[in-house]
């Protein structure tokens, strides 16, 4: 026995006797006789535990390893990861750009998105977990969403029933909320409890949140990059300059270090930060630490 090609992919439609396997086997590139191999499957005693899927045999591959790849159900898998911090609309470009993914969900709206995974009216935004999947090929783009979003119920879960006493949260849908931000907002990852601190210490408070990516959220496809005062006074649901409390929705995917934090909040007094330039954060708990830190490390002034 010998393969047309140094890689030969085989795909097997559930339901696939196991004639119909040997004649798909011998038709993509396994280059024997289509009865004999399935003469082979009858006498291994293994002809009906043949599993559909994706198959990849390469060079070297006998009868006997393609029964036991087909048996076992060995599937040539690929990967699509989905990234911490992306917004809805970029996991939609990177599933659209996944390799050998049925794009089952490009022409759909996110709402339609939504009502096929069984969430009808809820926003998509944050409703999936960051991490890497693997498919099968021909897999629907719409079975990676509904795996990244059961994966992020139970994360968000985990963090709900791990969570602090007394903090500024009160639901699992506010927590993931404020994870989305916790997350756009860190640069460095041992300062995420801190920044969650703020917000806490913030909402307490009744004090507005005032993070810049609420507002990038909020302004969508039309942020070039590059935010302006004027951007920051203009109001959107989003816009936590000119709303006090958590926006209406997540802004992004958090990931399990952003959902323990918001819920999990370090211990301090400050209600401030600001970027240091190096990917650390300065902490203030007035305002006047607050500006001497913008001028020190925003401005360059001593």
């Amino acid at each position: 026995m010998s393969l047309s090609a140094p890689t030969v992919e085989v795909s097997i439609d559930p339901g696939s006797s196991a004639r119909e396997v040997a004649q798909t086997l011998v038709q993509a590139g396994v280059q024997v006789n289509s009865t004999l191999l399935y003469a082979w499957f009858r006498l291994s005693g293994h002809a009906r535990s043949l599993r559909a899927g994706s198959y990849e045999l390469t060079l070297g591959a006998t009868p006997q390893s393609i029964l036991q790849k087909l048996v076992r159900g060995e599937e040539s898998l690929r990967t699509v990861t989905l990234v911490e911090g992306w917004n809805f609309r970029q996991v939609r470009q990177a599933l659209g750009k996944a390799e050998q993914l049925k794009p089952d969900s490009q022409a759909m709206a996110d709402e339609d998105i939504m009502e096929r995974l069984g969430r009808p009216l809820l926003h998509p935004e944050g409703r999936f977990f960051p991490d890497t999947y693997a498919y099968a090929k021909g897999s629907s783009d719409l079975e990676v969403l509904r795996r990244a979003m059961k994966a992020m119920d139970r994360r968000l879960d985990a963090a709900w029933q791990a969570r602090a006493p007394a903090i500024a949260v009160k639901t699992p849908e506010e927590a993931l909320i404020l994870a989305s931000i916790v997350e756009k907002e860190t640069g460095q990852p041992s300062d995420r409890a801190e920044i969650s601190a703020v917000f806490h210490n913030r909402l307490r408070l009744g004090m507005m949140l005032q993070t810049d990516p609420t507002v990038i959220y909020g302004m969508g496809t039309s942020f070039d990059g590059n935010l302006r005062k004027q951007d920051l006074r203009q109001d959107t649901p989003w816009n936590t300059y000119t709303r006090v409390g958590l926006p209406p929705t997540p802004i992004a995917m958090p990931g399990k270090a952003a959902l323990s934090a918001a819920v999990q909040p370090k211990t301090s007094s400050a209600l401030y930060f600001v970027a240091k330039g190096d990917g650390n954060s300065a902490f203030s708990a007035t305002l006047d630490e607050h500006n001497r830190a913008v001028n020190r490390y925003q401005r360059g002034r001593p």
